[in-house]
């Protein structure tokens, strides 16, 4: 007997959403004991209330995305392997990022690895679409969030 197609959205969610925990477990403690705040930033740098709710929603999309993965009963089995293979590691690239960036305070190793995770969002968004294109949609807002996220690292990089 499967587990039911709800039940899978939650768990898509609980993991999707656990990543931004984990990320959150690095960002906290450098924004609150004032690291962050002493960076010197580029012009088009959101305020900081604006990522928590940014993130909570991209992470929502992306469990959402996964659902449709995992629910598609018509995917070709190899293909769907390969798109949650994907999407687990670049998942586990995103909540690697704050490590790097946030806990080791090492921007420009942070700014490699963002490279990295956006290679690997293209890539999961090329397999999910081969599975549905709903699915790769979802993943847009995030690719573009990470683009602006690699332009706000790189410039950290610079000025600091």
């Amino acid at each position: 007997m499967g587990v039911n197609n709800s039940f899978k959205l939650v768990i898509s969610m609980a993991v999707s959403e656990g990543a931004g925990l984990l990320g959150a477990m690095f960002t906290s403690p450098a924004i609150q004991s004032g690291w962050y705040a002493t960076l010197a930033k580029p012009t088009l740098n959101p305020p900081a209330w604006v990522f928590a709710p940014v993130w909570v929603t991209l992470y929502a999309l992306i469990a959402v995305a996964l659902w449709i993965i995992w629910t598609n009963t018509a995917a070709n089995r190899k293909t769907k392997q390969r798109a949650v293979v994907l999407f687990f590691a670049q998942l586990g690239l995103n909540a690697l990022w704050s490590v790097i960036f946030f806990g080791e305070h090492f921007i420009g190793g942070a700014f490699w690895e963002i490279l990295a995770l956006w290679v690997l969002i293209l890539m999961t968004i090329i397999y999910f679409a081969k599975i549905s294109r709903p699915a790769a949609w979802l993943l847009l807002p995030y690719i573009l969030w990470v683009s602006f996220a690699g332009y706000l690292n790189y410039s950290i990089w610079m000025l600091n």
